[in-house]
């Protein structure tokens, strides 16, 4: 995809998620969390922690990877040490496997307005991008989006939740 196809597409993303998100302004309940979906948790603050804040993906092909996420501090796109060590091995998973392209997604917590966190979402997938692409990674091989606050992992309104939802995702291509 060239540079203006994907400015394109990305207008038309965000254009879309503003108008999903206006579309649900006039609703005041929170949407209570679906019981069958399981949730991998991590502790922002123990980057071992076993899942290491993954998703179990193994029922979407699409994002089946030995690709992991990466997770932010609230209202930050900085990299903190263990997830650069994440972002390291996932350097070296592109390397081994040459001819793969990712889409790294930006997500952010539901806290701030929607502007604002597809801002700080593409701040976030951009991090990892130029961390991937220090690394050895060709640009061209990594695309960005930003889903601000418009696809939580975990929907529940909990500093644990927020934590699970602060992050950047990659999927294969």
């Amino acid at each position: 995809m060239n540079g203006e196809a994907f400015r394109r597409t990305r207008n038309l993303l965000v254009v879309v998620a503003l108008a999903l998100a206006l579309a649900g302004c006039g609703s005041k309940t929170k949407p209570e969390p679906d019981p069958t979906i399981e949730v991998s948790r991590r502790d922002p603050n123990n980057p071992s922690t076993p899942g290491g804040g993954v998703p179990d993906n193994s029922m979407d092909p699409e994002t089946i990877s030995e690709l992991a996420d990466i997770h932010f501090d609230f209202d930050q796109y900085d990299l903190r040490g263990g997830d650069r060590e994440i972002l390291t091995n996932n350097g070296r998973w592109l390397t081994d496997n040459g001819s793969t392209r990712v889409l790294i997604e930006g997500h952010c917590d539901e806290r701030g307005t929607v502007e604002y966190n597809l801002a700080l979402g593409e701040k976030r997938a951009r991090t990892a991008r130029d961390f991937l692409a220090s690394y050895g990674i060709s640009q061209d091989r990594l695309d960005i989006i930003s889903y601000g606050k418009e696809r939580p992992l975990d929907p529940r309104g909990s500093e644990e939740a927020w934590s699970v939802n602060r992050r950047c995702h990659f999927v294969k291509r």
